[in-house]
């Protein structure tokens, strides 16, 4: 069973940067591969970011790419977004998820692969 808490969401104005940390309960976070999502009002849950259970593999949706980075630190049972050059189309409640994976190089982008939710930290971009 893993819990996670997400943090670090806010008001910013477009090109601003935000890093969003989501923190997980439980002695096996490593073998727990990550993901984040993103839902705006009136649309569906949609991939943002995901990374394997390593750390050594990252994929991105290529509406961040380029933008956000997503970082996993085992010791601190943690897993960041950083997102740089916001856009008002970034506003959206954003999630992580954890997937228990055998594999350390594996990456889930389908929401329905992750076992376990946070429940969000609003992120609003202005223009």
């Amino acid at each position: 069973q893993v819990q996670l808490v997400e943090s670090g969401g806010g008001l910013v104005q477009a090109g601003a940067s935000l890093r969003l940390s989501c923190a997980a309960s439980g002695r096996t976070f490593s073998s727990y591969a990550m993901g984040w999502f993103h839902q705006a009002p009136g649309k569906e849950r949609e991939f943002v970011a995901a990374i394997s259970r390593s750390g050594g593999t990252t994929y991105y949706a290529d509406t961040v790419k380029g933008r956000f980075t997503i970082s996993k630190d085992n010791a601190k049972n943690t897993v960041y977004l950083q997102m740089n050059s916001l856009k008002p189309e970034d506003t959206a409640i954003y999630y992580c998820a954890a997937k228990a994976s055998v594999s350390t190089a594996a990456i889930y982008v389908y929401s329905h692969s992750y076992n376990y939710w946070g429940q969000g930290t609003q992120v609003t971009v202005s223009s």
